[in-house]
């Protein structure tokens, strides 16, 4: 799960991380009334008018804007609320629709007093799966620009990987203060930044936390200007608090409604629908697809119940997507026998109606011929398969 960057910064907040303060506004006169707050707390008139999605790179598109004085304070407010943003990371890129944006930041000015004094570093918190540890990536190179300095320099970009079950350790935090060139009290700070950031992530169970920029100010503290936060949606029954920032505006509607009805379902580009009990065999008729000649056009788990209703659920589902060309039933009968699994089938099929795309049906498990007799002496548009083999081969088929 994702989170605004003013959540994010909240989040921050609570372990003791400096961040840049702001208030949040839906509508240009509530932007006035947070640009006088935020500009008489800080007492000079400069501020930042920030959209929030979930998307970064929000100033190469527009979303960002540093202002002066409460006129162009409510230019800039009246130009990003309810603008379509387009960034590098929005769907579709520079190219696409773009994210409605419903809510901005007016954020502080974080480089004052001193701009000339102020440095820009970059520091993220990820899980590395093949190192099976936490890795703290980080970069002199902070800014808007940091995927290219990735690119075009990246030994600029150190990591430093974390073993989980030792934590953070203080020798590890001081490499990287010292990588990144610092010393004296700013060293010191950098240190205890990095200590809070690494609590924070691994306390809240989130999969990414990224600080871009994080501010070395002319006091030589450390500020988070930016921060984007991943939660891992599996443990977030540990965080009632977190679950209740979730935003379902910024997810894809398909997959919020299949969430709501039980169903696992991700959205893809290809052209054979799935349907599938469990996550491994899920994957496993992905692979199945992607060698018959095909495309998947979604990862979707019905789980372990998958009666009538269910089936029909994710029909509907899986039938927005108008780039599907077929449909691939891959369901093993342990928990629920494969009887009960193609007569769902058959019922839903026959609820729905216009179902014009064939379907392949793959059961196996326990009544697993059963199944296969009901679906053959069905009259509907539906092949049954028993091997994997033979539910390739007739996707294959299909798609000519």
């Amino acid at each position: 799960m994702n989170l605004h960057e003013y959540q994010g910064k909240e989040l921050l907040k609570n372990f003791g991380i400096a961040v840049q303060e702001g208030i949040t506004a839906e509508n240009v006169e509530d932007a006035m009334a947070a640009y006088k707050a935020v500009t008489d707390r800080t007492g000079n008139e400069f501020a930042v008018i920030k959209a929030q999605i979930h998307a970064g790179g929000r100033g190469k598109g527009g979303g960002v804007k540093v202002v002066k004085g409460a006129e162009k304070a409510r230019e800039a407010a009246n130009d990003i609320i309810g603008m379509m943003l387009k960034t590098p990371q929005t769907p579709g890129g520079m190219e696409g629709p773009g994210k409605l944006v419903s809510t901005i930041l007016v954020a502080e000015d974080a480089y004052v007093p001193d701009f000339d004094s102020c440095k820009e570093y970059y520091m993220s918190i990820l899980t590395d799966r093949g190192s099976k540890c936490n890795v703290i990536v980080y970069s002199t190179e902070g800014g808007m620009d940091i995927e290219a300095v990735a690119e075009e320099t990246p030994h600029l970009v150190h990591r430093e990987f974390i073993d989980p079950m030792l934590g953070l350790q203080g020798f590890e935090a001081r490499k990287i203060a010292f990588n990144l060139g610092l010393s004296g009290k700013a060293f010191k700070e950098c240190t205890k930044f990095v200590a809070k950031l690494y609590k924070a992530y691994v306390s809240s169970d989130a999969s990414l936390f990224e600080i871009n920029p994080l501010l070395h100010t002319g006091n030589d503290d450390f500020v988070a200007v930016d921060c984007k936060v991943s939660l891992d949606d599996n443990a977030l029954y540990r965080h009632k608090d977190l679950l209740e920032m979730r935003d379902t505006r910024e997810e894809d509607p398909t997959e919020v409604e299949a969430a709501a009805v039980g169903l696992n379902y991700v959205q893809l580009d290809g052209n054979v629908g799935c349907m599938v009990n469990g996550a491994g065999l899920a994957m496993a008729t992905m692979d199945i697809i992607k060698l018959s000649g095909g495309d998947p056009a979604n990862f979707l788990d019905v789980g372990g119940t998958a009666d009538a209703a269910r089936v029909e659920q994710a029909f509907r589902i899986i039938l927005r997507d108008d780039k599907v060309k077929a449909i691939l039933i891959n369901i093993f009968g342990g928990i629920v026998r494969c009887d009960r699994v193609a007569q769902g089938v058959i019922d839903a099929y026959k609820n729905m109606g216009n179902i014009n795309v064939p379907i392949i049906v793959r059961l196996q498990g326990t009544n697993a011929d059963i199944a296969k007799k009901m679906i053959d002496e069905s009259g509907l548009n539906v092949q049954s398969a028993t091997l994997l083999k033979d539910a390739a081969a007739a996707v294959q088929k299909v798609l000519g």
